[in-house]
Order: structure tokens, then sequence, then C-alpha cells
């Protein structure tokens, strides 16, 4: 073949070569079907991972009861058995068991054992009529339940102030060490929480003086007043900060020094006048705060007459403290103070049961006592024993 022949051939396969390729440009190309299944791959990648990044939030919001019991709030069911022992009804009478707590102060370090320390429980029965509000209370006869454990902060401990129960448990607060303990059985002592005083920054204990639920948490106060010297010099406003607790134990400390300084001036009471707060228990009925002071003055503290400024006035106020009313109760004995009090279950936050306390000259003595909303006394302080309680409730 001569040269020409061969080359017109080769310009021949070469001109049906470019056709071909360009052909195949225009045509759907091998890539664009590779691509377009690389973006069917990324997008199955993508709905897998965020399917599993869904998963594992909710996993985290909602874990399941760990090796320590604690419970997520997301998903914890709160336990609203109240009281924890099913009253007996009749057409005209409600019975309920009751509980009362003692602080023994310096008297709780035991005598017959090293390093323990030891309160008391004593139980009853309230008994209440809803037609015409009347009250009765009787104790059990059998004697009362000691109880002790060995925790202790500079040499006191198990100095036990309020009774509450939270979460379907029945707890009480030692003042002294900051320790929030579980009853079980009536009997042992279940160390739960520890509160630190203040801001939550601080080595000393909590001095927990009253306890409530509000909104499935535990809220908790000291006395509400400026921590002074025995003679009035003031020296902090620890006392005046509350801790709220959630039902897995989590604290946090909030400054309520303007809602306690509402409460003392709703009674014309300033700096240094001062009020004393023991008891304390937020209604869900009325969405307010109830308080029962202890102590109040518009004079300045001091130790020794301290003992005789009962205060006899029951306070309300709304959900952020404000609103404050104010109601006079009958009571001519100005050395008893309220320790502790609770509704009645049955009275729809009517009917009031109470603590009074009693400390002069270094003798003690606890009354209960009874009344309605309104200041009506259903009940007189009764004499219950020389021992000092100060916490009552619904068991």
């Amino acid at each position: 073949m001569d040269k020409n022949v061969r080359l017109n051939l080769l310009n021949e396969d070469e001109t049906v070569s470019a056709r071909e390729w360009r052909k195949a440009l225009r045509s759907h190309p091998t890539y664009r079907i590779v691509n377009k299944t690389i973006r069917g791959q990324t997008q199955f990648i993508s709905v897998v991972g965020f399917t599993g990044l869904c998963v594992l939030i909710v996993l985290y919001m909602y874990p399941r009861r760990g090796s320590f019991g604690l419970r997520s709030p997301a998903i914890s069911t709160y336990n609203y058995t109240y009281p924890l022992t099913r009253p007996i009804r009749t057409s005209s009478l409600h019975s309920f068991r009751i509980g009362i707590i003692a602080d023994l102060d310096t008297n709780s370090k035991s005598d017959q054992e090293k390093n323990q320390w030891h309160s008391f429980l004593k139980t009853g029965y309230l008994s209440y009529n809803p037609a015409n509000h009347a009250v009765v209370v009787t104790w059990d006869r059998s004697d009362v339940r000691q109880l002790k454990n060995s925790y202790a902060l500079k040499g006191r401990g198990m100095e036990l102030s309020e009774l509450v129960v939270f979460d379907g448990r029945l707890l009480t607060f030692d003042d002294r060490t900051g320790i929030i303990f579980e009853i079980v059985n009536e009997v042992q002592m279940i160390p739960w929480v520890l509160l630190t005083d203040g801001n939550g920054k601080s080595a000393k204990g909590f001095k927990s003086e009253w306890a409530t639920v509000k909104n499935e948490l535990l809220y908790i106060g000291s006395m509400g007043k400026e921590w002074t010297t025995a003679s009035g010099e003031f020296e902090s406003h620890d006392p005046q900060y509350i801790k709220i607790v959630t039902t897995q134990g989590q604290v946090t400390h909030v400054n309520w020094v303007k809602e306690y300084n509402r409460l003392r001036e709703s009674l014309g009471i300033y700096w240094p006048g001062y009020m004393i707060h023991e008891s304390g228990v937020w209604s869900d009925v009325h969405k307010r705060w109830f308080f029962l002071p202890r102590r109040c003055s518009k004079e300045q503290y001091n130790e020794s007459l301290d003992e005789r400024r009962g205060c006899n006035v029951l306070l309300s106020a709304d959900t952020n403290m404000y609103d404050v009313k104010v109601v006079q109760l009958v009571n001519s004995v100005n050395t008893r103070g309220f320790s502790s009090f609770k509704f009645v279950p049955t009275s729809n936050d009517y009917v009031i049961v109470a603590l009074k306390t009693e400390e002069v000259n270094g003798t003690t003595a606890t009354y209960i006592t009874a009344f309605t909303i309104d200041g009506e006394i259903l009940l007189d302080d009764s004499y219950i024993s020389d021992l000092k309680y100060e916490g009552i409730e619904f068991i």
C-alpha cells in the first residue's frame, strides 16, 4: 500500500475516533453516573449519621437506671405518695400516721457508744373531722425510736431540725453537719446529700431549719436571719440562702436575702430588728408560701432576750415571695415559738398542725397545736415532752 493511501486511512480513523469521542461527550458519561452514586452514598451516610446522633441524644437524656440508682429528671416519675401510710377514713373522721423528730443539741452525743450521735422519732396519730375541723392527737404507747449514726462536725451531729416526705422518702435534716438523711423503716439513717453553708463554698454545714416540696423540688431554708454575734453584730448573710434539691440530689444555692426581708418588713421589722424562721411550707392548693416565724423583734438580736420573743403570726406570700399577708394568732406565752408545721392532708390546705418549742434558762419543752389559715385555734398548745422536737410530718 502506497504512502498516500495509508495516510488517508489514518486520517479517516482519526476522524471516526473524534466523532465517537464527541458523541460520547454528548451522551451521559460514566463519571456522572459514578458521581450520582457517590451523592447517593453521601446522603445515605448523612441520614445514618444523623439518626445515630439522635439516638445518642436520646440515650443521654433518657439513661437507664445506673448502678447508683440515680434517675434522670427527663424520665423519672416523681413519687407523690403522701402520706406514706394509708389514712384510716370513716364518714366523719380521717386518721393519719404522724411522726416528730428531736433536736437534742449537745445532748445528741451518746454516753454509751463511742463516736455515736443519736436522736428520737416519736410517732402517733392525728384524727381530723372535716365537718367541724376538730383535731385530736394521740401518741403511740411504745417507746420512741432511737435513731443514730457516726456522722458529726466538730464533735456535734444528729441535731435534726425537720421532717419531710419527698419523692416517696422520709427525710430529715441535721442542722450541724448539713447532711440530709433518709429514714428507712423508721430506724435506719442513710446519708443522702450534704448541704454547705451560704453560697455553697463553705466548709461549714448548712443550718437547715425548714423544708418543703414545690414543683417536685425540695426547698430547704435556714433561719432567714443574718448571722450575728450573741449581741447582734452582723457577720454574714449565710443563713439567708436557701437550697433547692432535685430528686437526684443536685443542689442549687439561692440568695434569699430580699425574700426574707420582705417577710419581716410585713410586720414593720427592719434591720437591726430580726425574724427567725424554723418552719415554712409551700401550698400547691393556694399557690402560696406559708411561714410561722419562731422569733421576731424590732429590737437588735440579743441571745438572752431572744428566749422571750416568740412570734405568733402566720405569714403567706405568692410564688415570688411578694404580696405578703399577715394573720395574727392568739397566744399569750411568748417563750414558745413555732419549729415546724404541716397542712392536714384532707383539709384542702386549710388546717395546720404545728409544733412549738420552748427554751428558757437551759430547759426545753415541746407542744403541739392546730388552727386554720384564718387564725381560728382548733387545738390549744398541748404538752408533748421535755425534749425539743423540731420536725413534724404525716408519715
